[in-house]
């Protein structure tokens, strides 16, 4: 099989549009698209921003061999001038993006693309591909996590995941969003994320009978032993078997750090149960895991009805997103130069949400300087500036007549340069450090704005130049 140039994992009107562009010389013009979504997945509060570490990797390697060259020509009808054009292709513009980790909201920008008609269309795919599939799973993710109410939380979900790739990734994008870890052993060789696992219903299986099976394992694994305990029957032998294994192996050695798995039942129920038997054995130590099928909902209920879980395995329902398996970003030009004028660009819809937001733009987040959390992001014209020493009205973009003046805070721009000239100008932060700023970035949230259901309405709000350039652009499109 031909090995795969992700160069090619585009659109084909890409590359039609691309020849077009060529021909009728627009191909050196300078353009500016905006990355954005239109709506929190799951009726949220807000999205993590995830997937850039991929696009930058993409980007730099970005090129096309003869083999694809020779695609295009068997085609019939791209220009030889363009697929010269190609075979020497280099992405030569500029990127500006959110901080992998960042909570975003919807309709602002999390990256814009400044470069040659061209490129910018020949990268929307893959970008779009990166950043929707990731932002889904580390918003999911974070999600599950805060649910579980500082309990750990681990990714289970290879098996089910769309592809080879939903799984690698997305054990990535699960960890940033706040897990603790996964069940994918090549997602730790490649990313560092911490793999483990405990055993499956075949190992129990295997033995003449369920103690012989903890028995066997302990003596393996004594620093790693967590049984499942649900291949019989969780109360009558599993529990009982888990507790004289522990104790004959284990506790003589003096180690204290084992657990027992839940997979099936009436979690709750069988929780509650089965931290009676081991706390009356002594285990108190004991930790007990669960899994099957488990979502935000299922957690935030089972904690609700007193369940003593203390690690959750999260498997499909995390990994597909299964509750809302598309985050909706797009790809929309806010921009083009003529004569190094930046045009700003506008596309108009009847339905309202699809209307962009025109311009070159910066992206402001607004923290209150009492309590440090965020109040509000504020669009504006990529050459205006906040002056934090004066008050600031701001509008909520749901109910135009609610606004808010803000006097006292402190101001970051969200958008960083990621390229410059096609050249990496950003250094990359580790998985850890990418984590970490997560966590913190959503502490620094309300938690109104953090509820599951009906959260409260973040104000993301335009600044008075682009809100004025915004309703000029629609008067006059509206009447050609």
């Amino acid at each position: 099989m031909k090995e795969k140039n992700l160069s090619m994992l585009c659109d084909f009107y890409e590359f039609t549009m691309g020849n077009g562009y060529f021909k009728n010389g627009f191909w050196k013009k300078q353009t500016y698209f905006d990355v954005f979504y239109r709506s929190v997945p799951d009726k949220g509060g807000f999205a993590i921003a995830c997937g850039l570490e991929q696009v930058i990797d993409y980007i730099e390697n970005l090129k096309f061999n003869l083999e694809d060259i020779e695609y295009f020509r068997s085609k019939g009808f791209f220009d030889e001038e363009f697929l010269k054009y190609l075979s020497n292709f280099k992405f030569t513009g500029d990127i500006y993006a959110v901080p992998e980790g960042t909570p975003i909201f919807p309709n602002e920008p999390i990256m814009t693309i400044k470069a040659p008609a061209i490129e910018a269309q020949i990268i929307e795919t893959f970008v779009l591909l990166a950043i929707n599939h990731q932002s889904l799973i580390a918003t999911k993710a974070n999600r599950i996590v805060r649910a579980a109410e500082g309990r750990t939380v681990l990714e289970f979900g290879s098996r089910r995941a769309q592809g080879n790739d939903g799984a690698i990734i997305g054990a990535r994008a699960a960890y940033i969003g706040g897990c603790d870890g996964t069940a994918c052993t090549l997602s730790d060789e490649i990313y560092g994320i911490p793999a483990g696992g405990t055993m499956a219903h075949s190992w129990v299986q295997m033995f003449d009978s369920e103690y012989e099976a903890f028995e066997t394992y302990c003596k393996i694994y004594p620093n790693n032993a967590t049984l499942l305990v649900d291949t019989y029957n969780t109360l009558k032998s599993g529990i009982p078997n888990a507790i004289k294994a522990f104790k004959e192996i284990l506790i003589p050695q003096g180690i204290n750090n084992f657990a027992v798995r839940l997979d099936s039942g009436d979690i709750a129920y069988l929780s509650k149960k089965a931290r009676k038997m081991l706390d009356d054995a002594g285990l108190k130590n004991c930790k007990i895991v669960a899994s099957n099928s488990l979502d935000e909902y299922l957690i935030r209920d089972l904690l609700i009805q007193g369940a003593k879980i203390d690690i959750f395995g999260v498997g499909e329902r995390l990994i597909t997103s299964e509750s809302t398996p598309v985050f909706g970003g797009v790809y929309k030009l806010a921009a083009v130069e003529d004569n190094n004028k930046i045009i700003p660009k506008i596309k108009l819809s009847e339905n309202v949400s699809k209307i962009t937001n025109p311009h070159f733009k910066k992206v402001y987040r607004i923290y209150d300087n009492e309590s440090g959390k965020a109040i509000a992001d504020q669009l504006c014209v990529y050459d205006e500036n906040i002056d934090t020493s004066k008050p600031l009205t701001i509008f909520d973009p749901h109910n135009i007549w609610k606004k808010q003046t803000i006097t006292n805070f402190s101001i970051k721009e969200l958008l960083i340069p990621i390229f410059k000239n096609g050249k990496k100008v950003y250094n990359s932060p580790t998985i850890n450090e990418i984590k970490n700023y997560c966590a913190k970035q959503v502490d620094s949230l309300w938690d109104e704005v953090k509820r599951f259901e009906n959260p409260h309405n973040y104000y993301v709000d335009l600044s008075e130049k682009l809100w004025s350039i915004k309703n000029t652009l629609i008067a006059q499109n509206n009447c050609k």
